[in-house]
């Protein structure tokens, strides 16, 4: 039986009725996904109104405190030209004309500020944003709305820290006293338990609401709003358009985070990791489940504290994780069960959770490269073309391809250590070879003294000879890509064939010159594609996830 075999029975004993909805919250109202007009004039603003649809948004924020050109005597014709606009696209409109003390760029009187809004609700706006400090003053007078079309957002902003659950529900409170149709609570998250605090806040209010979490730690609070209940979320028009920390494009959000089809039973799995801007497992984790027509969604999490976010009740209803660099070592702690292999790695880059509500634990990495590593010694060499290939999923007949094969392993940190012990399991003789010795011995030393260690100049003069050379060091990583662990090329002649971790470049030098000497290659894409795949099986309770997609979307990322 193969590992992807091997996954799929154990996924399916753990979970084979695993309930994901047990702790769902359920959705309020259509959410309406919003993005922003943040030209600096009127003609600008028409101009982004008219190719907002095509981003997947339905509504789109018209900030009059950005545009340079607006008059205050001559408020009414833009804002008629405004709405006429939106109503050509299709698009609700959500006027606001935010004072500077609220974060906005409005220069002139807090007077013609409210006049212009006063104006915007008249004249037919669908929603004005107006600040809870500034919502007795927008009542009073005789420009107070009458417009029964025009809905009020209340809204609040806090760019230093998100307040406690008690605070923002007194001033979710306050909103509606004072008048509100929606409420609207902005802060900024310094946690990812943030986040999932403002999430939980649709579901407590007791009206419609807006609830986000700014920053890079708040984006799960725009990319799961529908789910949880939101009335609105916002996402730029292009990358760098935003009005507010933490906005992501509108249309990735539609296409990639298929914001219309979530519902209240929409899976929720993620990547937890700091830094985890830079993953593409949300690309093909989410492309996956759309290919084989699952109702999921999958999410960057950036998590200081991994137990701490794991504690909140949203974080509970979450159906699987990814785990990366921090968090792989305190993932395996966390867990309630871990999978032999990785218990003795002692990290862990998966965690399912089941029915019961326990985390399961799981290690892809050692096994994706394993596995690329024998498809690799099983493949005639046949150029470069050839390693790009989707690996062959056939069943392993007898030994390993690393049966009594000697690995030499480059390198003495977290992935050393796991594939040290995936050829040790495969039935590899290993040697560990490092520059800091001291570091290979201790490695050695935690596997049980199994396998053995060289000096890095025994290998980088050729004493030191081998069948498979695996390299797990950062030598040779983007943008470094002219260096190379091994600086004689001729050396590598002695190795049957050259594994690499690293995937930025696609094609290290090392590879290159393995592959010159006429050693076959596998590239750290195998491992990455190959871990993802075995990923997504125990996500799916054994689905297979569509090998030549992954492998083409991690492909074209790196321009190939």
């Amino acid at each position: 039986m193969d590992r992807s075999s091997q996954l799929i029975t154990h996924a399916a004993s753990v979970m084979q009725s695993r309930d994901a909805e047990s702790t769902e919250v359920a959705v309020s109202t259509e959410t309406l996904f919003c993005t922003i007009a943040t030209g600096s004039s009127l003609e600008e603003a028409c101009s982004e109104i008219s190719t907002a649809r095509e981003t997947g948004a339905t509504a789109i924020e018209l900030r009059l405190d950005f545009y340079k050109d607006l008059q205050v005597d001559t408020v009414d014709e833009a804002v008629q030209g405004l709405v006429a606009s939106c109503r050509r696209a299709q698009l609700k409109s959500v006027f606001t004309c935010r004072a500077a003390w609220e974060g906005g760029k409005w220069q002139g009187s807090e007077e013609d500020r409210l006049h212009c809004l006063h104006r915007a609700a008249a004249l037919g706006a669908d929603f004005v944003d107006v600040e809870l400090k500034a919502a007795a003053a927008y009542f009073e007078g005789d420009e107070a709305p009458s417009s029964q079309n025009c809905k009020l957002i209340l809204s609040h902003h806090n760019f230093q820290s998100t307040p406690s659950d008690e605070e923002l529900d007194g001033v979710v409170h306050q909103m509606f006293e004072a008048g509100a149709d929606i409420a609207k609570v902005a802060a900024m998250a310094e946690d990812i338990t943030d986040a999932l605090r403002m999430l939980d806040l649709n579901r407590r209010s007791p009206a419609p609401c807006i609830s986000l979490a700014m920053g890079d730690k708040g984006i799960i609070s725009r990319l799961l709003a529908p789910k949880y209940g939101g009335f609105l979320t916002f996402g730029t028009l292009s990358t760098g358009k935003g009005s507010a920390p933490g906005q992501p494009p509108m249309q990735q959000m539609c296409s990639l985070y298929s914001l219309s089809t979530q519902t209240a039973a929409t899976k929720v799995y993620g990547i937890v990791g700091n830094p985890v801007g830079h993953s593409r497992s949300p690309l093909l984790h989410n492309n996956g489940f759309q290919h084989v027509g699952l109702d999921a969604i999958y999410v960057p999490l950036l998590v200081d504290d991994l137990p701490r976010m794991l504690s909140h009740p949203l974080a509970q209803a979450f159906s699987g994780l990814s785990v990366t660099i921090p968090h792989k070592e305190a993932a395996a702690k966390v867990a309630d069960e871990v999978d032999p292999t990785a218990a003795k790695i002692g990290a862990v880059n998966t965690l399912i959770r089941d029915q019961s509500d326990k985390l399961h634990a799981y290690n892809t990495d050692w096994s994706a490269a394993i596995s690329a590593i024998e498809a690799g010694l099983a493949k005639k060499q046949n150029g470069q073309a050839e390693s790009l290939q989707p690996v062959a999923k056939e069943e392993a007949q007898g030994h390993s391809p690393l049966q009594g094969r000697r690995v030499v392993m480059l390198g003495a940190g977290g992935a050393a250590r796991a594939l040290v012990l995936g050829a040790l399991t495969a039935g590899a003789e290993v040697v560990v070879v490092n520059r800091n010795r001291a570091r290979a011995e201790a490695l050695v030393e935690s596997a049980g003294g199994a396998c053995s260690v060289a000096d890095m100049q025994d290998l980088v003069s050729g004493k030191l000879q081998g069948d498979v050379l695996v390299q797990t060091t950062s030598v040779g990583m983007h943008p470094n890509v002219d260096d190379t662990p091994v600086p004689d090329k001729e050396v590598l002649r002695g190795f049957e064939l050259v594994f690499d971790a690293i995937y930025t470049p696609l094609y290290t030098r090392l590879l290159q010159d393995a592959e010159e000497v006429g050693c076959k290659v596998v590239s750290g894409v195998e491992m990455f594609v190959g871990q993802a795949l075995q990923q997504f099986i125990l996500f799916t309770d054994g689905i297979e996830a569509p090998e030549g997609l992954f492998r083409q979307l991690v492909l074209e990322g790196l321009g190939h």
